[in-house]
């Protein structure tokens, strides 16, 4: 006769055991990415050996480092350094979702602290383009009155973000990207959102939430982080460029 009492018995402990194993495994690969983190940022980098290293980034974030204005891929170039090393490090450690950066951003792809330092560096490099994905125009007034309230103080009152305390910067940034983004912090797809932020976007209306990011999109790079309109970064001449972001369309600036 079987002893459902100790069959359970050992089923619970099996689980126990499981559940700490699993635990255990996170808590190690959080050390780990923090580790490489932080090591990373003590490096010096190699900007040659980072251009080196962007040929893994060119298909999908293009050879200038913009993007795509339809929300599949973010503009990265001209990001704050530290901000690039925290999210590639997020990425290895699985903190963010996306099975494509998590194959680029392996140690197969990228050996280590020094190569993660060196390509960021370089991305940190490019000049950026003013002609990214826009959204509504409609209550681009609103949308300041929430961002100035709710995100400037992390984010800068330009979106410049923070270098010290690794807040990205959001100037240029396609609007299609921010709302993928913001969506997944918000339902908690992004495992390294900032918890401040997750509780103070929860309760957005869709009205609020569009014209926040709306006007995020219209945020400016200053004009030293700009590149000109028909710029191609000479270190990828012979590279493709059928959806680079299209100067000849109107810019819809901020209200500031």
């Amino acid at each position: 006769m079987v002893n459902y009492r100790s069959l359970l018995a050992v089923l619970s402990l099996a689980c126990l055991s499981s559940t700490t194993a699993v635990i255990a495994q996170s808590e190690d690969k959080a050390d780990a990415m923090q580790n490489e983190f932080e090591k990373a940022l003590s490096l010096t980098p190699d900007i040659d050996n980072g251009r080196k290293l962007y040929k893994l980034c060119v298909t999908c974030h293009g050879p200038e480092g913009w993007g795509d204005d339809n929300g599949s891929y973010p503009q990265i170039a001209g990001q704050l350094t530290g901000v690039t090393i925290k999210q590639m490090a997020d990425f290895r450690a699985g903190n963010r979702d996306n099975p494509i950066m998590r194959a680029f951003t392996s140690v197969r792809a990228l050996g280590g602290a020094q190569e993660i330092a060196d390509v960021s560096a370089y991305i940190a490099s490019l000049p950026m383009t003013e002609y990214n994905g826009q959204g509504s125009r409609r209550d681009l007034e609103l949308g300041r009155e929430i961002y100035l309230r709710d995100c400037a103080d992390c984010h800068g009152e330009d979106g410049e973000g923070d270098v010290k305390k690794h807040v990205p910067m959001i100037q240029g940034q396609h609007y299609k990207y921010l709302e993928r983004q913001y969506r997944w912090i918000r339902n908690g797809r992004r495992l390294n959102a900032n918890k401040e932020m997750v509780e103070q976007i929860e309760n957005y209306t869709a009205r609020e939430e569009k014209a926040m990011l709306s006007y995020v999109a219209t945020l400016l790079p200053p004009t030293e982080k700009l590149a000109d309109a028909d710029w191609t970064n000479p270190d990828f001449p012979n590279f493709i460029r059928s959806w680079r972001p299209d100067p000849t369309r109107e810019r819809r600036g901020s209200l500031r």
